[in-house]
């Protein structure tokens, strides 16, 4: 490191220097934690389906519409909190857009998320990462992760935790 940064970094207090040195983590905050860029190609992974048949991913998103994925966990507390708004995706848009639960293979089985899904039907089909294909090809390091793609299959939109809407991102996409 040159002197003079070296000079900038001693001038800072100890709270702005960990402001500084977090702030790659702020940056990666806001766009979602996800690491797709926007406009690339939504990757596609082989999975299975609640049944063990294998599928793959992008087979169960529709050419000409958009396309929500959330990577889910049966005992992910921020994933439930996010389903009012899939309840009410579904309802509004179910025909023009494709919503897919992509299940990761964590701490759960395909009975654990059947069980899960019996309780309430959303209405869309959930796939099960048993491998973690679809996990490494979105770099979905968490659960509560939604990527939207448009109806080219561009990554429109990525977002992580609770506080995320969803339904705007999907409906910026059918409105422009």
């Amino acid at each position: 490191m040159s002197t003079q940064k070296m000079e900038i970094f001693r001038g800072l207090s100890p709270i702005a220097l960990m402001a500084v040195l977090a702030l790659p983590s702020a940056l990666e905050a806001q766009s979602g934690g996800v690491s797709l860029a926007l406009g690339t190609e939504g990757p596609t992974a082989e999975l299975e389906d609640l049944e063990g048949n294998a599928v793959s991913l992008l087979d169960y998103v529709e050419a000409g519409k958009p396309a929500v994925l959330e990577f889910w966990a049966t005992w992910c507390e921020q994933c439930e909190a996010l389903q009012p708004q899939f309840d009410e995706l579904q309802a509004r848009y179910g025909e023009q857009v494709s919503v897919v639960a992509v299940a990761v293979g964590v701490s759960q089985s395909v009975r654990r998320v059947k069980r899960h899904i019996a309780d309430h039907d959303p209405g869309y089909p959930y796939l099960f990462d048993k491998r973690g294909a679809a996990v490494r090809a979105y770099n979905a390091t968490t659960t509560s992760i939604v990527v939207v793609l448009d109806s080219d299959g561009k990554v429109a939109y990525t977002g992580v935790g609770t506080d995320q809407d969803v339904i705007g991102a999907v409906e910026l996409l059918l409105d422009g």
